[in-house]
């Protein structure tokens, strides 16, 4: 009661001796009082202190994790064309990130796994749309299906991304591993393009268009943020392990770097197979009954799926009318033909008659590391039926041998990832080598046919929409030309190496003989100023009555390249797959200049 009386004395202003001279008590107890209120005030303040200072470390050091996390962050997020939207994705979910973000790596596997979850959700949108949107013409079903496909490709690139770059920098030569998950990424960003541009035939597609396009441009833009980071990130691990490796302190090597003729994800067995005109074949295809299958497509159906050894469909000679799709889980499939000029796969499907573009392909080649060799490709639809494809490939480590592509317009669709074209024939009109593959083409003959009225000649047209995309299309030790019945009117048909169809178009021509059928201006616009100043066209060592540079574009993206070291960079030893080439077996074509 006394301490009670004692606190209820202690007035607002102060008089606290009024209060306390109330109470009557002895001087002794009145000092025991005093006495226990000291030592309790005494023990209040150190056990405030201490908790004050226990506090306010741990509050530091919280501060001080967050701080260090979001200075990872900020600076991983600070190369990206998108920073603020990189920054506010990543930081909003550290907290359900699995593992504490502490370097630029943890960083881009947190973006990655984001990424994924939105393409998941751009899925199951479609989906949905598919079942319960009213009224969708043919073409608009197409492509909303195309759209599944290619983002379901897009979760595997995705999910692939993210494994590989757990194992990085440790399981791969460095820049072999940097060019897989750079390629993985860029064909991710691909697919968002293509599933947009499969509603752009008619007026009446741009309304579903818009319905997609948010989330379509909202995953191209967490894609574009992941692969600026990864090339961030593993261009400067080259860059480090080359000046370790110039002062003789690591012993691993960046890759293996010599002047083989085959890619070295082609095993020897596959070179052999390449080179060998005889192969024994697990399955035949022969139109005659002859064979196990009457149809390619029968064979691709029953093939194996996800197979790690080569699987050879042996395809009679015969004109097979058909439309083929080698899918993403038909991998390592070999189509082998008895020769171009015998064994033809052909088909008509096109825009004008309903299809899209990226659905109009008589053969299509997905499943990882696709091969073919002595085999014709043809879409007859003809130049009236606009798009038509007759060979589309999207096949990772994939390599086309004495085969012949035929059509009008937009003839091989190099769709995405790496590709490899020897010793091959393509003729077309308007943009009939298009794509956003990193594709070269080398010791290839490629012509321009005569076009329809009013038409212009168009040999590449390619797609890169981001500048740390991998991706182009590269021709080399070609010869560009054009067929008989355009050599007579050429005058009447300009014809051009390329035009910009995205806005970081790249292609490169390299050490060519280009005939007069080429335009003196040597490229074309798009669309007025598009792309002209963000495009990389180059042009090294040609030669022929086309090949002159004196009369070309002025624009600020082309370049005739007088480097040999630059010109390097797109050669095949370089270009596809990073460096990653073996030596020679022995066949005629060489992957340096």
């Amino acid at each position: 009661m006394i301490f009670k009386e004692f606190l209820a004395g202690i007035t607002d202003s102060g008089k606290h001796t009024n209060s306390f001279s109330k109470v009557k008590k002895p001087k002794l107890f009145l000092s025991l009082i005093a006495s226990v209120l000291l030592i309790a005030a005494v023990i209040g303040v150190v056990i405030g202190v201490n908790y004050s200072r226990k506090n306010s470390s741990n509050q530091a050091q919280i501060q001080a994790i967050s701080l260090a996390t979001h200075t990872i962050v900020k600076s991983s997020c600070s190369i990206t064309l998108h920073q603020q939207l990189c920054y506010s994705t990543i930081a909003n979910n550290i907290p359900n990130f699995s593992k504490k973000v502490t370097n630029q790596k943890d960083v881009i596997e947190l973006s990655l796994n984001i990424t994924t979850k939105a393409v998941q959700r751009n899925y199951y949108a479609i989906d949905k749309l598919i079942k319960t949107r009213k009224g969708l013409t043919e073409r608009e079903k197409i492509a909303l299906h195309d759209c599944l496909e290619t983002i379901d490709e897009t979760i595997d690139e995705l999910h692939t991304a993210v494994e590989d770059l757990e194992k990085y920098p440790n399981a791969k030569a460095l820049r072999q591993h940097a060019d897989d998950l750079k390629t993985l990424i860029s064909a991710a960003i691909t697919n968002q393009e293509t599933c947009l541009d499969g509603f752009s035939h008619d007026e009446a597609d741009k309304k579903v268009r818009k319905v997609l396009l948010k989330g379509q441009v909202y995953v191209e833009k967490l894609c574009s943020n992941a692969l600026a980071m990864i090339k961030n990130m593993t261009d400067t691990d080259i860059q480090n392990e080359m000046k370790l490796g110039s002062s003789g302190k690591v012993n691993r090597k960046l890759n293996e770097e010599s002047s083989g003729t085959w890619p070295e994800w082609l095993s020897t067995g596959d070179r052999r197979l390449l080179q060998s005109p005889s192969v024994t074949a697990d399955v035949v295809v022969a139109a005659d009954g002859s064979g196990d299958y009457k149809t390619v497509a029968e064979a691709v159906a029953n093939a194996p799926e996800k197979s790690s050894k080569r699987y050879v469909i042996r395809i009679k000679a015969g004109v097979y009318k058909e439309n083929v799709e080698v899918s993403k889980k038909k991998k390592n499939i070999m189509f082998m033909g008895d020769g171009r000029e015998n064994t033809i796969i052909t088909g008509s499907r096109n825009v004008k008659d309903g299809s899209t573009t990226f659905h109009s392909a008589t053969v299509a080649a997905v499943g990882e590391g696709f091969l073919a060799r002595d085999i014709t490709f043809e879409n007859t639809a003809g130049h009236e039926k606009h798009q038509a494809v007759a060979l589309r490939v999207g096949a990772d480590l994939s390599a086309f041998y004495k085969c012949d592509m035929l059509g009008y317009q937009d003839t091989l669709y190099v769709h995405s990832n790496r590709q490899f074209f020897v010793q091959c024939f393509i003729s077309g009109t308007v943009d009939f080598i298009f794509g956003n593959a990193a594709a070269v083409l080398q010791d290839c003959d490629i012509h321009a046919r005569r076009p329809g009225p009013g038409q212009k000649n168009m040999v590449t047209a390619q797609g890169r929409t981001d500048p740390n995309q991998n991706t182009g299309i590269v021709i080399h030790k070609s010869r560009i030309g054009a067929t008989s019945d355009l050599k007579s009117v050429q005058k009447n048909f300009p014809t051009y190496l390329g035009r910009p169809w995205k806005e970081y178009s790249r292609t490169v021509i390299m050490q060519c003989s280009i005939a007069d059928v080429i335009s003196p201006t040597g490229w074309h616009e798009w669309n007025g100023n598009f792309a002209l100043d963000t495009l990389f066209y180059g042009e090294y060592e040609n030669t022929g009555a086309g090949a002159g540079t004196s009369e070309r574009v002025k624009w600020k993206g082309f370049k005739v390249i007088t480097s040999a070291t630059e010109a390097q960079d797109y050669t095949p030893n370089k270009f596809i797959a990073g460096n990653s080439w073996l030596s020679s077996t022995g066949f005629p074509i060489a992957l340096g200049l």
